[in-house]
């Protein structure tokens, strides 16, 4: 299977976000009383001022049929808007996913390949990755309900489900999970299309820290197979 931005986001090996949406209630104290709408003009209002943002990760894959939970894969994220992230993976294997606002570039360096996609435009937030990176917007394109916490979030965790509401090839919906009442993002589920669910959790978020363009440029090492989006049609 390829490596690609739109297989990564949901279900490749290290497939984007975990574990089905069971257990722990989503809404305590202030967050109860309100309505998912309110949550999601909330969440927005605040991702809105939101620039940059680094992080590390911990992502767990779990398979759908067999209920499987494959191993942790951690690594570092940057996101800077509009449309710029890097995803590295540094463990369980190396892996790269980066996007420099233009094209959006896939890397498994055991595969020795590389693919490229274009950046889907604004109104489309064609994986739950770019979804972070700005594009998008909570009220406009996805209709709103509020769900149990992925097991395992700390107390005080809301969790927003998100449909699109202009029906997308690699997700039917994905789940916003954020800290009751400052709304700082926690953790991000969705599934694939094999009936698998994937967890990423974000400890040591940072916002605004003045990240450069830099960081977001991609360079295909030599030797590799560069595969162009025209090139798979």
């Amino acid at each position: 299977m390829r490596a690609g931005f739109t297989s990564f986001m949901p279900g490749v090996p290290g497939a984007f976000l975990a574990a089905a949406l069971a257990a722990a209630p989503a809404t305590h104290g202030r967050a109860a009383a309100l309505t998912a709408a309110e949550v999601a003009d909330a969440v927005q209002h605040r991702y809105d001022g939101v620039k940059d943002f680094s992080s590390d990760f911990v992502q767990v894959y779990q398979s759908g049929a067999l209920k499987k939970q494959m191993a942790p894969e951690r690594g570092r994220l940057l996101i800077k808007k509009p449309g710029r992230m890097r995803w590295e993976y540094t463990s369980p294997e190396h892996k790269l996913f980066v996007s420099d606002g233009l094209k959006m570039y896939s890397y498994v360096e055991a595969d020795k390949q590389v693919f490229v996609d274009p950046v889907p435009p604004d109104d489309n937030p064609a994986t739950p990755s770019m979804f972070l990176a700005g594009k998008g917007n909570l009220t406009r394109d996805f209709t709103v309900s509020l769900v149990d916490a992925v097991p395992g979030m700390p107390a005080g965790t809301v969790a927003l489900k998100l449909v699109p509401k202009k029906p997308q090839p690699d997700y039917d919906w994905l789940a916003l999970e954020v800290e009751a009442g400052t709304y700082h993002l926690r953790g991000l589920v969705t599934p694939d299309s094999q009936g698998g669910t994937s967890t990423f959790t974000f400890p040591n978020l940072k916002e605004n820290v003045g990240l450069a363009d830099k960081a977001f440029e991609f360079k295909p090492p030599r030797g590799v197979d560069v595969i162009n989006d025209a090139s798979r049609r």
